[in-house]
């Protein structure tokens, strides 16, 4: 029996990541967070003293990044930066900065998007990230598009903030959704944008059961699951 593929897109702060791993825990598919990838290496960019801004020290240090994305027995992916485990570091405002830097450079996504299709490639996936619906897989059986409106990620992104304790005024929650969206939209190389066989799902007016019950019936209607 072949694999399938999902593919689920959006902005930052859309639910990507929470909706994407409860709906691959419900179909009892392998689910990948592309985003913490890119996060990772922007972290090793940062720890050897370079700029992710600049493209030409990112693509030096490529060959000596070991980034492993690993499954573990808590249900929930974990990043591997050198051997050490980084979910939780990857996880700052600044270092979701880099995360958009390097991944608008195309010698990066070259080195990471095997990593990307091989894991599809053996697995029944469930992948998220800007580009996987028209760039990492684009014969994916499934594409959504996850959206909603900057307010709503901006007012959701500041809830999950305060919720590890980091108190951020909402105006400045909403503009780094705004530059983010403007920086991911316009990027040279595969910017964010919907795939045109990809179903739009606008969560905007919607809580987490509700955002996670459209996203089920959206894969049933074209996966027999």
């Amino acid at each position: 029996m072949s694999v399938v593929s999902i593919a689920i897109d959006g902005p930052a702060g859309a639910g990507k990541s929470t909706l994407s791993r409860k709906l691959a825990q419900s179909l009892g598919f392998l689910y990948v967070d592309t985003g913490a990838i890119y996060r990772t290496l922007g972290l090793f960019v940062e720890q050897n003293g370079k700029r992710c801004s600049d493209p030409k020290e990112v693509i030096g240090l490529l060959d000596q990044a070991h980034i492993e994305l690993r499954h573990e027995k808590d249900g929930f992916q974990h990043m591997y930066l050198q051997g050490v485990d980084v979910t939780e570091a990857i996880r700052s405002n600044r270092v979701s900065s880099y995360a958009s830097l390097v991944s608008a450079i195309p010698e990066v996504r070259s080195f990471l998007l095997e990593m990307q299709r091989t894991l599809a490639k053996h697995h029944n996936v469930v992948m998220d990230g800007r580009d996987i619906g028209t760039v990492v897989l684009p014969e994916a059986k499934v594409k959504i598009f996850l959206t909603a409106s900057p307010e709503c990620r901006a007012m959701r992104r500041q809830r999950e903030l305060s919720g590890k304790g980091n108190e951020l005024p909402f105006s400045q929650v909403l503009q780094e959704i705004v530059e983010r969206d403007e920086a991911d939209q316009n990027r040279p190389v595969a910017p964010l944008r919907q795939a045109e066989d990809a179903v739009l799902l606008d969560t905007s007016t919607m809580n987490f059961e509700e955002s996670l019950d459209a996203l089920l019936s959206l894969v049933k209607e074209r996966l027999p699951v």
